[in-house]
C-alpha cells in the first residue's frame, strides 16, 4: 500500500510540475512546434530521471532489484522522439526542398511610375519607430494623471488609421507592484504619433480599458488568454492595432507549415483580440478585415523573398555558383498604399556590395510581392551620402523611404541629432546618389533638389495629371523680391490659401490684376502657400536657375478641385 502510496503521490508531483511548466512556457500543442517536441522530451526525461533514482536509492539499500523494463521503454521513448524531431527537422529544410521554398512566394515585376506616385507629403511617415519612442515618451512625461503609474510600451506598430500613416502604442504598468494596484481597472490609454505631422496624443479610452496584454500576469496576460483558447495554434507576429473607430486590437498571425514538420512558414490564419474585453475572432488568412494592416511579419516576408531569390537554380547554387542569386538588402521601411501597409526594401545581388538591382514592396497583410527593377545605390550607401552632408553636425540618418519625386526614384531621409531628434530632411537620387538635397523642412528640401538634378541633367518633368485646380477671382495681389528674383503672391476672393508665381517663369502673370478671373493649376505647399505650376492651362517655364521650383513631390494623386 505505501508503495502504491508513494508512486501516486510522485506521479502527482511529476504533473504539477508539468502544469506549472506548460502555463508558464505555453508550448502549443502542435508537431509543427519545435517547443512541442521539446516539452514531451523534457517531460519524459525527468520521469525516467526519477525512476531511476528510486531504483538506485533501493539498490543502494541492498535490494536485490531486476532490470526495470521501464528503463528500455523510457529511453527507447526518449531515442524514438528525438530521430523524429531531429529528421523531421532535415527533411523540412531548403537542403533538401529548394524548388519548394522558391516557390513560397509568388513576385509580380511592375513599373515604378505606374505604381508609387507622387503623393503629398501629409501622406508621408517622417519619423521611424525611434523618433516616435521619443516623441512618444515625452508625451507621456506630460501627462500627470498617468506618468507615475504606466509608461509607452515598445510597439509602435505603424499602421493607416484613417488614411494617414501614424504608430501606436498602449501604455504598460510602469513596475509589478504598479500592476499589483492598477490591474483590476487595466490600462487607460495608448499613445498615437502621426508621423507626418510629427505629433503626439495619448488616447484616453471612454468605453473601458486595456484589460488583456502582454503587460499582465495572470490569465489576461495575452499569450496565456490566447493559448487557452487556442491549445494547437502556433502564434507569430503579434501587433498592436486600431480599427476605424480608434478600437484597441491586437492582431495575432497563426503560423502554417508547409513544408515537412517545421519548414516553409507562411500565415495561414489571424486571430484578432479585442484589447478591451478579451473576444476574439479567428480568420482565415484570405478573409482578414480590410483595416488590418499587419498579418505577416516583416522578418517572414524578408526571408520569404530570400528563398524565392536565391534559390532559383537549386540549394548548391544559393551556396556554390550563386548564378541570379538576389537577396534582401540589410533594412526596410514601409509605404502607405492602397489604403495598406506595404513594407519596402532593396534587392541586391548576394555578390554584391555596392548596389541594389531593384526594389520590392510586400503587402503586410496580403503578402503581395512586387518588383521594380531601378538600379541604383544601396541604402546604406544613400545614408552615408546624406551623413556626409551634414558631417560636420554629426547628425544620424535613418533608413529611407523610396519616393516619387519629378518621376525620379528618390531616397527620402530624416537626419537625427545624437537626442534622436529629426533636424534636417534628406533626398538622395536613386541612380546618381552624389545628388543630395538637404533643408531644415521637407518643402526646402525638396525645391533644392529639384534644382540639383536639373543641374546634373537628370530628366525632370512635370505630372500635370496629378495636379490640383482651383478657379476663383483675385481678392490680393502683392509683389516680393526672393534670393533676386520677383514673385507674385495671389489670394483669392474665399480662400485663405496664397499661390506663389515666380514671375521669371511666367511673365504672362503680370497682365493680371485684383478683380480678374484667374485658373491656377498648382502642388500643395506647406502653411497654406503653394507654388503654381499651369495658369489658365498654360505650363509654366521651369528655370533651372531657379530656386524657387514647383513643388511637384507634394503632387497628390487625387485632384479635389477640377
Amino acid at each position: 500500500m505505501k508503495r502504491l502510496l508513494s508512486k501516486v503521490l510522485t506521479l502527482l508531483c511529476l504533473l504539477v510540475i508539468a502544469g506549472i511548466y506548460y502555463y508558464i512556457a505555453l508550448p502549443a500543442i502542435n508537431i509543427h512546434s519545435v517547443g512541442f517536441w521539446l516539452f514531451f522530451i523534457v517531460l519524459f526525461s525527468i520521469l525516467l530521471l526519477v525512476y531511476s533514482q528510486r531504483y538506485r536509492t533501493k539498490k543502494a539499500q541492498g535490494k536485490k532489484l531486476k532490470q526495470d523494463p521501464i528503463f528500455k521503454i523510457g529511453n527507447l521513448l526518449i531515442g524514438i522522439l528525438l530521430l523524429v524531431f531531429i529528421i523531421g527537422g532535415v527533411l523540412s529544410s531548403p537542403i533538401i526542398n529548394a524548388k519548394k521554398y522558391q516557390q513560397l512566394l509568388t513576385v509580380e515585376t511592375r513599373e515604378f511610375t505606374d505604381d508609387i506616385k507622387q503623393v503629398s507629403f501629409d501622406k508621408i511617415p517622417l519619423l521611424d519607430k525611434d523618433s516616435a519612442s521619443i516623441i512618444g515618451n515625452r508625451k507621456m512625461g506630460s501627462m500627470v494623471d498617468y506618468a507615475s503609474q504606466f509608461e509607452v510600451s515598445d510597439y509602435y506598430t505603424q499602421i493607416n488609421y484613417q488614411d494617414s500613416p501614424v504608430r501606436v502604442s498602449p501604455l504598460r504598468y510602469a513596475s509589478p507592484i504598479k500592476w499589483l494596484t492598477n490591474q483590476s481597472d487595466g490600462i487607460p490609454a495608448y499613445m498615437k504619433i502621426d508621423m507626418a505631422t510629427q505629433t503626439a496624443e495619448c488616447v484616453k479610452l471612454e468605453n473601458g480599458s486595456i484589460k488583456y496584454s502582454p503587460f499582465e500576469y495572470l490569465n489576461r496576460n495575452l499569450y496565456r488568454h490566447l493559448r487557452f483558447k487556442y491549445p494547437t495554434y502556433i502564434f507569430d507576429n503579434i501587433s498592436f492595432e486600431l480599427d476605424e473607430n480608434g478600437t484597441p486590437y491586437w492582431t495575432c498571425s497563426v503560423k502554417k507549415f508547409n513544408i515537412g514538420l517545421f519548414g516553409g512558414e507562411t500565415v495561414g490564419r489571424l486571430v484578432i483580440c479585442n484589447a478591451i474585453t478579451g473576444e476574439t475572432i479567428d480568420y482565415a488568412v484570405e478573409d482578414v478585415p480590410q483595416w488590418v494592416d499587419h498579418v505577416y511579419a516583416a522578418d517572414t516576408l524578408l526571408n520569404l523573398y530570400d528563398y524565392y531569390g536565391t534559390l532559383k537554380h537549386g540549394f548548391l547554387n544559393s551556396v556554390l555558383g550563386q548564378k541570379d542569386c538576389l537577396k534582401t538588402t540589410e533594412g526596410y521601411n514601409y509605404i502607405a498604399l492602397d489604403d495598406d501597409v506595404w513594407l519596402y526594401t532593396g534587392i541586391t545581388s548576394v555578390t554584391s556590395d555596392e548596389s541594389n538591382v531593384g526594389f520590392v514592396l510586400m503587402n503586410q497583410r496580403t503578402k503581395e510581392t512586387r518588383y521594380y527593377a531601378v538600379t541604383g545605390a544601396k541604402e546604406v550607401s544613400a545614408m552615408s551620402s546624406a551623413e556626409g552632408q551634414v558631417q560636420h553636425l554629426g547628425y544620424t540618418a535613418t533608413f529611407p523611404l523610396l519616393l516619387n519625386i519629378g518621376n525620379e526614384p528618390t531616397y527620402f531621409l530624416a537626419l537625427k541629432d545624437g537626442a534622436g531628434l529629426v533636424k534636417k530632411y534628406a533626398m538622395v537620387n536613386v541612380q546618381k546618389y552624389q545628388v543630395v538635397a538637404i533643408g531644415d523642412t521637407v518643402s526646402e528640401c525638396q525645391k533644392q533638389y529639384i534644382s540639383l538634378m536639373k543641374e546634373n541633367g537628370i530628366h525632370n518633368e512635370i505630372d500635370t495629371e496629378h495636379l490640383k485646380k482651383t478657379t476663383g477671382v483675385i481678392q490680393t495681389m502683392a509683389q516680393a523680391v526672393i534670393d533676386g528674383n520677383s514673385h507674385y503672391y495671389i489670394v483669392l476672393k474665399g480662400s485663405d490659401e496664397i499661390f506663389d508665381i515666380a514671375v521669371s517663369d511666367n511673365i504672362k502673370i503680370v497682365r493680371y490684376q485684383e478683380g480678374d478671373t484667374i485658373t491656377f493649376e498648382y502642388t500643395e505647399g506647406e502653411n497654406q502657400i503653394h507654388t503654381v505650376v499651369l495658369i489658365d492651362g498654360e505650363v509654366i517655364k521651369i528655370d533651372s536657375n531657379s530656386n524657387d521650383d514647383f513643388d511637384d513631390s507634394l503632387i497628390e494623386e487625387n485632384p479635389s478641385n477640377g
